[in-house]
Parts: structure tokens; sequence; C-alpha cells
């Protein structure tokens, strides 16, 4: 199993599952697993998202990543541990960063400004998820945000379709995150065949620009 910033290096695209319904929430991951999107996130705020995760660990096993997402407390960020989550990720900076740090877990976490961005290299973060990457301008704030910062690992998420995929990764993103531009609705009950060939394509993209 890569370390994780090895395995966002080498993927360069995390998947976020957000859905109503459970059932289809967990055939989603495994869905996206199975298409070649081994990094996928769960967001806690879907539907029994802590039983999406305890059933996706068990069918993937230990040697798979498997995020929890909208990681907002402490208490989240142990539930989501219990529940089989090895990779925490976060829409800003507080205590669920600081618990998963503290459990050694890595940490996708969200920032927006320059400052918040200083707070999460002092914090221990592993990653940092710009969000909403979208409200701020997308690739050009990402540009932006790189040039007092050209050695972090930023992750644009929030309105990244596959077009903004190929922009960010092409201006030094090191992964994307992507909700429902490639989830659409799956994890809702839609179409899977929808979402393999969603899947395609973004692995398409991601492979075309990797490092």
């Amino acid at each position: 199993m890569l370390d994780f910033p090895t395995a966002l290096r080498a993927r360069r695209l995390v998947a976020i599952v957000r859905g109503t319904d459970p059932d289809a929430s967990f055939r989603t991951v495994m869905t996206l697993v199975e298409s070649g999107v081994p990094l996928v996130e769960v967001s806690l705020s879907g539907a029994d998202a802590l039983g999406v995760l305890r059933r996706a660990r068990a069918e993937l096993g230990t040697d798979a990543w498997l995020g929890a997402g909208t990681v907002l407390t402490a208490d989240d960020a142990r539930r989501a541990a219990d529940a089989g989550a090895n990779l925490i990720v976060t829409p800003g900076l507080g205590a669920g960063v600081d618990e998963a740090v503290e459990r050694g877990l890595p940490v996708l976490g969200g920032v927006l400004t320059p400052t918040d961005v200083i707070a999460a290299r002092a914090a221990g973060v592993t990653a940092l998820k710009i969000f909403p990457a979208s409200a701020m301008g997308g690739p050009a704030y990402l540009k932006a945000l790189r040039a007092p910062f050209p050695d972090v690992p930023f992750v644009p998420v929030g309105g990244v379709d596959a077009a903004a995929a190929e922009a960010y990764l092409k201006l030094g993103a090191v992964a994307v995150g992507v909700g429902s531009p490639l989830i659409g609705d799956a994890a809702d009950g839609g179409d899977l065949g929808a979402l393999r060939t969603r899947a395609a394509e973004f692995v398409r993209v991601a492979e075309a620009v990797a490092r």
C-alpha cells in the first residue's frame, strides 16, 4: 500500500461520495474502485456514512485508502477512524484536524486563504484542499496561490468537472477532488454504468497530465 502523499501524486484524483441512499453509496464506492479510482472519500454528511465506511472497509480490506469527509469535530474523526477510515478530509481547520493528526492519520485539510495555508502546514496537514475552489476563481486562484507556496500539495475541490480538473493539474495541483461531476446521482440510486463512463473520463484526464 502506497503512503497517502505518494498515492495522491500517483492517482491525482479523489472521488467524493455524498449520498441519500446508503446502499447506493456503498455500491458507488465499490464501482469507483473497480473503475480505477481507488482514492474515495465518503462524506459524513451523507446518509449512514459510518455504515457505508464500515461496509466498504470490510469489502476493500486493510490495504486500501478510504477517506471520511466533512470531518468537523474531534468526535467526527474518532468515529470515522473507528468505522475504518484511514484518511480524514475536512472543509476547514479545527478539532477534526487535530484529532486526526494526533492519531497519526493523514489529513486532507480545507484551506482558502494564504493565512489558512500557513496554519494548515503548522497543524500537520498532509495535503491542502482548496475549498470551495470554484468560488475563488478556479484555476486562476490556484495559480495565484502557488506563487508564494510553490511546494505545497494543493488539491482543489468544488465545482471540478473534467475540463477544470485538467486545468488544475496542468497548473500544478497535486490532485483534484471531484464530487457531483463524477458521482452524478449514483449515490442516490442512479445509473452505475453512467458512473463508470464518467470515471473513465476523469481517469483519462488524470493520466494525461500525470507527473
